[in-house]
């Protein structure tokens, strides 16, 4: 771990080389955010995880001036590039098919209590863009515990605040996630009806 955060600081440095070494030391972990991401697509989905993490490492390549703080903090950016990804992915194949088309992903049980409810990605992007205008906080925190996989622990270190902060962040999250998707959900019932 000490080594990742020496090589992202030699990297947000300038030094190109550091950017080499890093990627195969960190590729595994992408790869494994990435196949979380995808298990909750469509099993014929044109993007795979590797593609995934591919974009992802053209995006992160291309990132200019951050101050990386640590493994937590790129790990955290990195979830939230293939979140972007995969959310475009699916608004284009939903503008395409006109409303046909848009993409599923089914949340996990610690987000969305009730199993079996299949929700759409762009809905969830909807709900998590709405939540960032009230609190960015807590949208990091959703993209780091959810989206990144990343520990309490990891989390607080990350941006910076407590673990007992990170909690009551995930906790308030969660249940106002499940009251935005469960109200789009219903307005797109209506719509259908």
């Amino acid at each position: 771990m000490a080594e990742v955060t020496q090589l992202l600081l030699a990297w947000a440095d300038g030094d190109k080389q550091a950017l080499e070494a890093l990627m195969p030391i960190v590729y595994r972990e992408l790869h494994r955010l990435a196949r979380r991401y995808m298990a909750g697509e469509r099993v014929q989905h044109t993007l795979q995880a590797s593609a995934l993490v591919n974009e992802a490492y053209l995006k992160l390549i291309d990132v200019e001036r951050v101050q990386w703080q640590n493994r937590a903090h790129f790990f955290g950016v990195s979830a939230q590039m293939m979140r972007r990804i995969l959310v475009d992915f699916a608004r284009s194949r939903h503008y395409q098919k006109r409303g046909g088309g848009a993409q599923q992903v089914t949340l996990n049980e610690e987000l969305i209590p009730s199993s079996g409810n299949r929700n759409d990605l762009a809905a969830l992007d909807d709900a998590l863009k709405l939540l960032e205008t009230i609190d960015p906080r807590k949208v990091r925190v959703v993209e780091m515990r959810f989206f990144a996989g990343l520990s309490v622990e990891e989390t607080a270190e990350a941006i910076q605040v407590s673990p007992e902060t990170v909690m009551r962040d995930w906790k308030f999250a969660k249940a106002w996630l499940q009251r935005e998707l469960k109200k789009a959900q219903d307005d797109e019932l209506g719509r259908d009806a």
